[in-house]
């Protein structure tokens, strides 16, 4: 008679809301799971990198290091948002280290390989010798930067590190269509209407407190006096997103009366409504009537997050002291979650936590968050 085999906990993860457990405390603390889901749950997805806004005119280059590889994020001379691998293809040495604007060629430090804006590598000084720049052995039209797949929406760049992930229009449809009243310009709200934050707590964890409405009243008592917990309602969308909205959204207004121009053509609903979800894997999404946010999270370690806050509007024309408020009121709400996240990180370590258990009338959102992560992770094991 063969052993029984092992019961895997991700399966309690997927049991329907009412008698599911939360994933184990590994999925929190374990260096070694934070690396298996790096490989299932954001390489093979489209990820959230950064903003088009980070790279406004034709030449200019960020470098950037996601999930631990050098990228470089550019706009080239046609203005295409491009992101490609930040090394060389002769030895791999990076090619920028700092912000700057590529006036010509990007050009390799070490060896002079120089690329164009649009990844094609373009000269190869004495690479066949002193004063010989060509050799038949090189094939420059091979040899170009490497490119990551990418696409761009509502000013968010999100990338697929694999390559193989359904394109983003098709992955995200529902959401697309949920959200197609905003299918127009966002514009950045420029230096003041971002901010970053940094977090001891792993990526997940920010994810699962942004999707739910529960905690309101204890945590943000300053919103939930006029946004109240009984105004909110759950949006669960399976293997792409979930969140909450709510039915009483307030404009912020100036003393003198002054509000945000709102996005165009809006149906009534959005008078008053709003919502807020977190699109799979490490993109948190705000959508109101006059203005828009995006979070983007990005992983350093099992329990370390960096936050990518980033305000948007429908007009560049907006009062700047208004602007700034608003921005100063969203970092405070944020903020107000960081004790909920690294508290939660903390608990994570406590030997005998199961994953805890979910309100089913609270917890859907965060619930099928978690039923997405077990999902990818068993079918990653099992490739």
């Amino acid at each position: 008679m063969s052993p029984l085999k092992p019961s895997d906990p991700l399966d309690a993860v997927r049991h329907p809301v009412a008698s599911a457990n939360g994933l184990p405390n590994t999925h929190y603390t374990d260096p070694q799971v934070f690396s298996e889901e790096t490989d299932a749950l954001l390489k093979s997805t489209w990820a959230g990198l950064a903003v088009a806004s980070d790279v406004p005119e034709p030449g200019d280059a960020v470098p950037l290091t996601f999930l631990g590889m050098p990228l470089l994020l550019l706009r080239d001379k046609h203005g295409v948002v491009r992101v490609f691998n930040n090394v060389c293809r002769h030895r791999g040495m990076i090619l920028v280290d700092e912000p700057r604007k590529i006036e010509g060629a990007i050009r390799c430090p070490y060896h002079s390989w120089c690329y164009a804006t649009d990844g094609r590598l373009v000269t190869t000084p004495h690479v066949g010798g002193p004063g010989q720049n060509t050799d038949p052995n090189i094939d420059r039209s091979t040899l170009g930067l490497i490119e990551i797949c990418s696409h761009i929406w509502h000013d968010i760049i999100f990338i697929n590190i694999t390559g193989d992930a359904p394109a983003f229009e098709e992955q995200h449809a529902d959401l697309l269509s949920r959200w197609q009243d905003f299918d127009q310009p966002h514009i950045h709200g420029g230096r003041d209407s971002r901010f970053t934050l940094d977090v001891a707590t792993n990526w997940k964890l920010a994810v699962e407190n942004y999707c739910e409405s529960y905690h309101l009243p204890w945590v943000h008592p300053g919103l939930n006096s006029y946004s109240r917990l009984e105004d909110h309602y759950n949006i669960v969308e399976p293997e792409q997103f979930s969140g909450q909205g709510t039915h009483v959204y307030r404009q912020l207004t100036s003393e003198d009366g002054a509000t945000f121009p709102d996005f165009a053509d809006l149906p009534t609903f959005w008078d008053q409504g709003a919502e807020y979800v977190a699109l799979y894997p490490n993109v948190l999404l705000g959508a109101q009537r006059d203005h828009a946010f995006a979070i983007i999270l990005e992983p350093l370690a099992h329990n370390q997050t960096r936050e990518h806050v980033h305000l948007y509007y429908a007009s560049k024309d907006i009062d700047g002291a208004l602007r700034s408020s608003n921005a100063a009121q969203w970092k405070q709400v944020f903020e107000e979650d960081i004790f909920v996240v690294e508290g939660m990180q903390r608990g994570r370590s406590a030997p005998h936590f199961d994953g805890g258990r979910f309100s089913p009338a609270m917890d859907a959102p965060t619930h099928c968050f978690h039923v997405w992560v077990a999902a990818r992770l068993q079918s990653h094991r099992a490739s």
